[in-house]
């Protein structure tokens, strides 16, 4: 199947109506969205939140563009390893678009809160390693989408933080619940309740981001970390992603119980015996993901 996507220098500039477009050419029709950026190279998609004028603020209608194009992955099977980025220099996503924000009531916020969380917890589970690339600021449910990728790489400018309470709120798309699991209880509890920014050094000193590299190395170092994923068996990446998963969730016998089943599942696929094979040969293996 051909593919044709926007280039390297479109993802983060040139005309809009480019840009914010994938054809996938053959069995599948093109893809427009409004809000995001989906490109595809190399068995990597490449998401980009495109709102740079409101500093890729999350509106819902952002939100829903999301989990189409997370879920246009999830059922590519060419696709190995997403990279998730805003657009532009000053903001990864700043938080959610606050006009929108300020008319939810009781009952209307909570559904809010649950659309959201569900677009999220499509990422954290998809199956294939979403790499968070943050440029600027991640505030608010732009660090909670970052918390739900897979591994998270700062640049040297960016600024982290959950301000939900400078505006009479709180976390709602699983903040307060996957930054105790990163950083610990107290690091947690002081960063949300002061609503206060942390630097990228200091979001790497607690365990909030993987590495913290120069801006212009962003993208290329998580292309190399994705090359690295891509050599590896695909079911072996995808099974060992769901043990750490539900593992962080379960008492540690329930854990170490889904372990051995999914390395039991492992040891029945072609890979397994491909990966055994090529290393007892001395050779690079061709790994199917069957």
């Amino acid at each position: 199947m051909e593919r044709r996507s926007t280039t390297e220098t479109q993802r983060h500039g040139g005309n809009q109506k480019e840009r914010t477009s994938l054809c996938l050419c053959g069995e599948r029709n093109q893809m427009n969205f409004e809000s995001i950026i989906l490109e595809k190279k190399n068995a990597i998609a490449y998401v980009t939140v495109n709102r740079p004028k409101v500093h890729n603020a999350l509106n819902m209608a952002t939100m829903e563009e999301l989990r189409a194009a997370f879920h246009e992955i999830k059922n590519d099977k060419d696709i190995r390893v997403v990279i998730f980025t805003g657009a532009g220099e000053k903001a990864f996503i700043a938080g959610a678009d606050i006009g929108e924000l300020a008319k939810h009531d009781a009952v209307s916020g909570k559904e809010y809160t649950h659309r959201g969380q569900s677009v999220l917890a499509l990422i954290e589970n998809l199956g294939k390693p979403v790499i968070a690339c943050i440029n600027g600021f991640a505030l608010g449910g732009g660090c909670e989408l970052a918390m739900a990728c897979t591994m998270r790489l700062a640049s040297e400018n960016a600024k982290l933080g959950q301000p939900e309470v400078k505006l009479g709120i709180m976390p709602g798309y699983g903040g307060s619940q996957r930054l105790p699991g990163l950083v610990g209880q107290g690091l947690a509890m002081q960063q949300i309740l002061t609503g206060e920014m942390i630097t990228a050094k200091e979001a790497y000193r607690i365990g909030l981001v993987n590495e913290v590299v120069a801006a212009a190395e962003l993208i290329p170092r998580a292309e190399a970390i994705a090359a690295k994923i891509i050599a590896n068996a695909p079911l072996a990446v995808q099974y060992a992603m769901e043990a750490v998963n539900k593992g962080m969730e379960v008492p540690l016998a329930e854990g170490l119980y889904l372990e051995a089943t999914l390395f039991g599942v492992c040891c029945a696929t072609e890979d397994k015996k491909e990966g055994t094979t090529a290393f007892l040969e001395k050779r690079q293996p061709a790994f199917k993901g069957r």
